[in-house]
């Protein structure tokens, strides 16, 4: 029986989580149906859109995406601290861009006097959306419920859109966030939908790639609208980001790229990308990370030391896929 959502999230562990979204109909989520020849490719952008949308409302960043055929993967993180320093207006501002609200949120909006007893009920009800901003389980419900609506009108179909549950993984480390944002970003590539990361449709490393190109070319401050920057290696008095170098993580992902498409799994540079040493991870091992991150592992990822750490946190005794950890995190 899977375990609650609730017992597998620890932001005291990690804010960092990859989530899975699978489609459970024959028709595809995107892409071109063989049977009908109908296209759905234009759903691609609703989803990218939609993620994107969200992450301007929720406290939850978007390190990577990748929207496929059937399914989409993304790599959030949780911003925890942000949302306790929203004020209320706030909370309420962005709650209302998603729902309408109650009534006693309407009414303190358009500036009517509330009764105590009234205030007290509104406090409690902003601390609940506050909470809900800062969920993953809202943030995919948000975005799965919206395309649901929308591709069920167009198909002129009922009925569930999505399988029950999105699949989520904890992102214990860095290594693990890494490795996570490389095989999600690779997803074209690895389906041979794409030949290089610049060429994969609806990807975040493409929006990386093309933020970087304009920043270059108009010799401006990259602006990466939407997705969780990178803030280079980690320091003292760190700016908030992924603890990686832009231009070290793009050519991760091309050098890992690189070895998929050329079909050369044993084949390894001697000239390892420095992010790829600075992790300390071996090189076969990370090849391996990067095609099926999903399969050596369920709920918790990374060391073995911050798998046995996160365990203490949740309450649990043991987690599956704890030797894979050991084997395909270490230096060996």
């Amino acid at each position: 029986m899977p375990r609650p959502r609730k017992s597998l999230v620890s932001l005291d562990a990690t804010p960092y989580y990859h989530c899975v979204s699978r489609c459970v109909r024959r028709a595809f989520l995107c892409g071109e149906d063989s049977v009908s020849g109908q296209s759905f490719e234009h759903r691609r952008g609703w989803i990218e859109q939609r993620l994107l949308d969200l992450a301007d409302i929720f406290a939850i960043d978007i390190a990577a995406y990748a929207v496929m055929s059937n399914h989409y993967h993304v790599v959030l993180h949780i911003d925890k601290d942000i949302a306790q320093h929203w004020t209320e207006t706030e909370v309420i501002e962005r709650w209302h861009r998603l729902f309408k609200g109650s009534m006693f949120s309407q009414r303190f909006m358009q500036g009517e006097a509330l009764s105590k007893a009234e205030r007290n009920a509104l406090s409690e009800q902003i601390e609940e959306w506050r909470n809900r901003l800062i969920s993953i389980s809202w943030f995919m419900r948000c975005t799965n419920e919206t395309i649901a609506r929308e591709a069920n009108k167009e198909d002129q179909a009922t009925g569930r859109f999505w399988e029950g549950r999105f699949k989520s993984q904890a992102l214990l480390d860095e290594k693990a966030v890494a490795a996570c944002m490389v095989y999600v970003d690779l997803n074209p590539i690895r389906a041979k939908l794409a030949e290089t990361p610049e060429s994969s449709e609806y990807t975040s490393v493409k929006q990386r790639i093309k933020a970087a190109l304009k920043a270059k070319q108009s010799k401006q401050i990259l602006n990466q609208t939407g997705l969780f920057p990178f803030a280079g290696n980690p320091r003292k008095a760190m700016p908030e980001g992924l603890p990686f170098r832009l231009t070290d993580y793009l050519e991760l992902v091309e050098w890992t790229g690189r070895i998929i498409r050329e079909d050369k799994r044993g084949a390894i540079p001697v000239n390892l990308p420095p992010l790829l040493e600075r992790l300390n991870i071996d090189a076969k091992h990370w090849l391996y990370l990067s095609q099926h991150f999903e399969s050596p592992f369920k709920g918790l990822v990374g060391t073995a030391h911050t798998v046995r750490n996160a365990c203490e946190r949740l309450g649990k005794q043991w987690v599956q896929g704890i030797k894979q950890c050991e084997t395909l995190f270490s230096s060996r």
